[in-house]
């Protein structure tokens, strides 16, 4: 059986003293007697009395909480996270958090959760499963401030948090193409969003600067999964007459499994195909050797978005202006694609 929730007139009732003295001797309100404060926050202790502030917010218009949605709580978005949550929780609001786990409809019942727990503001980064922001508008009509970051809506009237894909992509490739490079293979995810399509462009300008032709062959679109990474490689890639000299993989985990395939088969990474990922995740470090990346600078995205959001909380910002935000990135070198012992810089580009 559910035990009832004591509440101030339960404390009131076995003190003989009013609810108003109860609720001001709960929040140490000085004109309650010292002696009667410490009856009711003993008793308020013994009877497992919980305040029930979301109630008390409710009244004040505010809740204290931001919402949160994102496809999955992995890799460099645990970073993100982390940056949110620092600022957030310093300035006096809790965090909803929710993983779409790249379902379009998961993603709009994150939505309608957040909507109907009236969270103060939403942070989103959208699922793969990209078709429409409808499940978004009522946020705009009821003057939610909404912060999209990583996978933005473009045409979406809100605020955005993002890094320069494009010119990640680019610094990439015009790596591998430095190490001598000239067959380079681009594996990412679908097009359909922004973040991945940037980085195709940037991986196609940069062969394009070198005068190397694109091919349709040198590219592989998938959802970067383990096993489609090996699928990719086991099925197609290792079955080619001429493999690649060098690939471009916009996630530093399938870069990993990439890694791991490639050494079953013999080939050597970088001697006979040089490896670049994405993002600069942990695993870059440890694999053998280390993966060559595109640093994301996921905690300072989270603390942007943070500091934007609570600036707006405090008056000191409008998120009803649109603006993009744009954070910088940069070549990191490690062993997996250095063919020649020396390069140069890409960082200023």
């Amino acid at each position: 059986m559910i035990k009832k929730e004591i509440t101030i007139y339960d404390i009131a009732k076995r003190l003989n003293i009013s609810p108003t003295t109860v609720s001001r001797g709960l929040k140490n309100h000085p004109a309650i007697n010292i002696n009667t404060k410490k009856k009711i926050t003993d008793l308020a202790k013994e009877l497992g009395y919980r305040s029930n502030t979301f109630a008390s917010n409710l009244r004040k218009q505010n809740t204290n909480t931001i919402g949160v949605i994102i496809p999955r709580l992995d890799g460099f978005m645990s970073n993100v996270m982390s940056g949110i949550e620092r600022i957030v929780n310093n300035a006096g609001y809790n965090l909803i958090i929710t993983q779409s786990f790249e379902s379009l409809e998961k993603e709009k019942t994150n939505a309608a959760t957040m909507f109907n727990s009236r969270v103060d503001g939403l942070i989103v980064s959208l699922s793969n499963d990209f078709n429409g922001l409808n499940h978004f508008r009522n946020f705009i009509k009821k003057g939610v401030p909404l912060i999209f970051f990583d996978r933005i809506a473009e045409d979406f009237p809100s605020t955005k948090v993002v890094i320069d894909n494009f010119k990640g992509g680019y610094i990439a490739t015009t790596h591998l193409i430095e190490q001598g490079c000239k067959n380079i293979l681009h594996i990412t995810g679908t097009l359909n969003g922004k973040v991945y399509r940037d980085r195709f462009e940037g991986y196609k300008k940069a062969l394009a600067d070198q005068e190397i032709a694109y091919s349709p062959e040198m590219f592989i679109s998938n959802a970067l999964s383990e096993t489609e990474i090996i699928d990719c490689f086991k099925n197609d890639i290792l079955k080619r007459r001429i493999l690649p000299d060098g690939i471009f993989i916009t996630n530093d985990f399938s870069a990993a499994f990439a890694i791991k395939v490639l050494k079953e088969a013999g080939i050597k990474v970088p001697e006979d195909i040089a490896i670049i990922g994405f993002n600069n995740d942990q695993v870059s470090k440890v694999t053998e050797p280390p993966i060559s990346t595109i640093n994301y600078p996921s905690k300072e995205m989270g603390e942007s978005i943070a500091r934007i959001l609570v600036s707006h909380f405090q008056g000191n910002g409008d998120l009803s202006i649109t603006n993009t935000v744009l954070l910088n990135t940069e070549l990191v070198i490690r062993g997996s694609s250095l063919k020649k012992k020396t390069t140069r810089n890409l960082d200023n580009f």
